[in-house]
């Protein structure tokens, strides 16, 4: 039997890790936390540590476990993908044929709901067209809760934080619970908004709510969906906490332009089916901008090397003088990991869809999609139920795609986690 690994050593960069939104995509996420807590600590040492973690959508929920987990040293991972495997589509989101038949309805008697919310009688969710609560209620028990205030209170964890977006507003509230005795100074864009708070799991499943799919949740007097409509992927909170690496976990495959070129011409005539539209609205509504906060932050550091270069090794510290003064931040130079998809993940969930043995047992929702896939003529795609197939069918072989693209990555994370 192996020894235990160690904890890692105290000082060095403060160490981020960031989460994507994307439903039931976030079983990658999963696998690849698989092989950071249980597979990269032999090659290490120690177990990784990260001072700052935060999350959008499922990624909050992830975010929250791994703060709630972060003083266990052994199958911390592989509790995480045992959550993912062990689910099925039909008992997370139950849904019959009379329910489809209902959604009209539903929307139409928003009405109703709209009167009683201003007699005063405002409800902890309002609808969306799935059923939920067995799927909540698994993600309130994954989660030790009390764990994630004791880990945090103890310093094992900085700061967590989970973005959620204000109906009422569209802006982004970074819900954030930290040991410091205040937040730093935040963003001048007034859309992202910090909030210290004690986190619950209200905050991660306002997070998680897919926009028209889900019910958006009440938290206090608002009322909150899902991070990812303007943040899908957290980095500016990360810095903004202070972090000096950040370890990202994406849930988009980066295509090439050729690739994406390719596949638009494929995809003309699979617009006419309804879910593979509805499926690309939805990427649309979540569309991640990593790509473009990643390229500036990129521009400071270049920025701050050739001032070096140019005025002397002192040239940050003294923009740093006026930085404070003027804004109370400092620039420093950020370094950053991004762990991506090697396959896109619409198309692993078409292609898994394909292969099911039968799809009319199954719950609609699979019936519906496989209309789409079913046809030999159309690509194999489905990013509809890439966000909503909770299910150990396509969460399993997901789990085993992040854990092995992490495997791929390993002397990035080796040197990602040297001092």
């Amino acid at each position: 039997m192996s020894a235990r690994p160690k904890r890692p050593p105290t000082g060095g960069p403060t160490r981020a890790l960031v989460f994507s939104g994307g439903g039931a995509r976030g079983a990658y996420e999963a696998g690849t936390v698989r092989y950071l807590v249980e597979e990269l600590p032999k090659r290490l040492g120690f177990v990784p540590r990260f001072e700052v973690i935060c999350g959008t959508s499922v990624g909050a929920i992830h975010a929250c476990y791994m703060a709630a987990t972060a003083h266990e040293t052994v199958n911390r991972g592989r509790n995480l993908v045992d959550f993912w495997t062990r689910m099925k589509l039909e008992e997370v989101l139950p849904l019959s044929a009379t329910d489809i038949l209902r959604w009209p309805g539903r929307l139409l008697g928003l009405r109703g709901l709209a009167e009683r919310m201003r007699s005063g009688k405002a409800p902890e969710r309002l609808y969306g067209l799935l059923d939920t609560r067995a799927l909540e209620r698994l993600v309130v028990d994954a989660v030790p809760w009390r764990s994630l205030h004791t880990n945090v209170a103890e310093g094992l964890v900085q700061s967590v934080c989970v973005t959620a977006t204000q109906i009422s507003t569209g802006r982004v509230v970074n819900f954030i619970e930290t040991n410091a005795s205040s937040l730093p100074q935040w963003t001048r864009d007034m859309t992202l908004f910090p909030r210290k708070t004690r986190l619950r799991a209200t905050h991660a499943l306002a997070s998680a709510a897919i926009p028209v799919l889900f019910p958006v949740v009440r938290i206090a007097r608002s009322y909150y969906a899902d991070g990812g409509l303007r943040l899908n992927t957290p980095l500016a909170p990360a810095l903004r906490l202070g972090a000096e690496r950040v370890l990202v976990i994406a849930l988009r495959q980066n295509m090439s332009k050729v690739q994406q070129k390719v596949l638009a011409t494929h995809r003309v005539e699979d617009y006419a089916s309804p879910t593979f539209l509805f499926g690309k609205v939805l990427n649309a509504l979540l569309l991640d901008h990593l790509d473009t906060d990643l390229a500036r932050m990129h521009v400071i550091n270049e920025v701050i090397a050739d001032g070096e270069k140019a005025y002397g090794p002192d040239f940050l510290e003294r923009v740093n003088e006026v930085a404070t003064a003027e804004r109370g931040q400092r620039f420093r130079v950020i370094d950053d990991l991004v762990l991506r998809p090697s396959e896109d993940l619409g198309m692993l969930a078409g292609k898994i869809l394909r292969d099911l043995p039968d799809t009319r047992a199954r719950s609609p929702l699979l019936r519906l999609a496989a209309r789409n896939v079913d046809d030999s003529r159309r690509t194999p795609e489905s990013d509809l139920l890439s966000y909503l197939m909770f299910d150990r069918e396509f969460s399993a072989p997901l789990a085993e795609l992040g854990f092995q693209d992490a495997m791929k990555r390993e002397d990035d994370l080796l040197e990602f986690f040297s001092s």
